[in-house]
């Protein structure tokens, strides 16, 4: 029994990783023979999902930087603290750069039994017949476009730039969020000299990276900045799938959910994903049955819902701010504040960032 991947991201060597450890066989076929990733890019993991992928795909300790504490604050409060999340032990979220994990999944799996890589043309599509079970993570092949474009697509008006900035060497553990009047601006750790940035801009049609340098030196409150890296761009969009499945092949990934950058929730929600579907392929495999099209029916039927509403909360979050950035006013963010102080309130806002909604 073999399970094709289709694609050679991420979260296609993540998914092939927890596959391989329950003695599958995986093929993970792409049609990119040097797939690139952007060294710039970041990933925040919660304390839950990282406990996950140590114990059941890979012991991710050596690439990651701890984070004890999140920030969150509002430019219409003068800087104001509004929420603060912290951690009792010594991890609240952690933060590691992408082509870290991706080499070190690379290297686990290249020396797997159960692992092989295959490149392959459109043409030969044919050859996926031989396969039980199919799950595609390759938003751009021929499947994804005849059985997975329905979908529920929501376009911020923003651009997302990021970077990393270099800077003298402080206690670095604390994630900062300030909600600008331009849109949310995150500076996330990830060493002492080091920090990721995610800067989200309302309108951005007149910006260059140039205005976005300037930008991050005048709200940073916190470093002396020796260095901003190169800027990076991406338009900011939500989509969720409605149809999760076409016979045996399961879309998984950016596929079935994107969401803002606000929350660093995204590759989150992609985790809990594989938590689900490992359980359900367990499932099977201890009761000798084979991996068809009902362990996507059974994915879809436990998992969709609650990524849904994870989603519509991330939004909500986004759309709260929106409101009282184009209303100029305070109030929101003031009754934010009055609320989060509540621990008990705080307590719930930190479990479910932490582990998502209902899980």
């Amino acid at each position: 029994m073999t399970v094709c991947i289709l694609g050679n991201g991420l979260t296609a060597l993540t998914l092939a990783k927890a596959l391989v450890n329950y003695k599958i066989d995986v093929d993970v076929l792409s049609n990119k023979k040097n797939y690139k990733i952007n060294t710039l890019r970041t990933i925040g993991i919660t304390k839950n999902n990282f406990d996950f992928f140590n114990k059941n795909i890979t012991n991710i300790e050596k690439i990651v930087w701890k984070l004890k504490r999140i920030e969150i604050f509002s430019e219409n409060l003068k800087k104001e603290k509004l929420i603060n999340f912290k951690s009792n032990n010594d991890q609240l979220f952690s933060i590691f750069k992408n082509h870290k994990l991706y080499k070190q999944l690379e290297k686990d799996l290249s020396k797997n039994k159960f692992f092989k890589s295959k490149f392959y043309k459109e043409k030969n599509f044919f050859t996926l017949g031989k396969y039980d079970l199919i799950i595609n993570c390759d938003s751009f092949n021929f499947i994804t476009n005849q059985y997975f474009s329905n979908k529920i697509v929501k376009k911020y008006n923003s651009n997302a730039y990021v970077t990393i900035i270099k800077h003298d060497k402080i206690l670095n553990d604390t994630a900062v969020q300030i909600f600008t009047k331009k849109g949310p601006l995150a500076f996330l750790p990830i060493s002492n000299t080091e920090t990721s940035v995610v800067y989200s801009v309302y309108n951005v049609n007149n910006y260059k990276n140039e205005n976005i340098e300037q930008i991050l030196k005048d709200k940073n409150f916190k470093y002396k900045i020796r260095k901003i890296e190169k800027i990076d761009s991406f338009e900011l969009k939500s989509l969720n799938l409605r149809r999760y499945y076409h016979k045996n092949i399961l879309a998984f990934g950016d596929l079935l959910h994107k969401i803002h950058p606000l929350a660093g929730q995204g590759f989150n929600m992609t985790i809990r994903d594989i938590q689900v579907l490992l359980k359900i392929i367990k499932k099977k495999i201890d009761l000798g049955l084979p991996l068809d099209t009902s362990v996507n029916s059974e994915f879809q039927k436990q998992i969709r819902h609650k990524n849904l509403i994870f989603s519509q909360g991330v939004d909500l979050i986004h759309e709260f701010f929106s409101i009282e950035r184009i209303m100029k006013n305070s109030f929101l963010s003031k009754s934010l504040k009055t609320v989060s102080n509540y621990p008990a309130i705080n307590k719930i806002f930190t479990k479910i960032a932490d582990r998502g909604v209902l899980f």
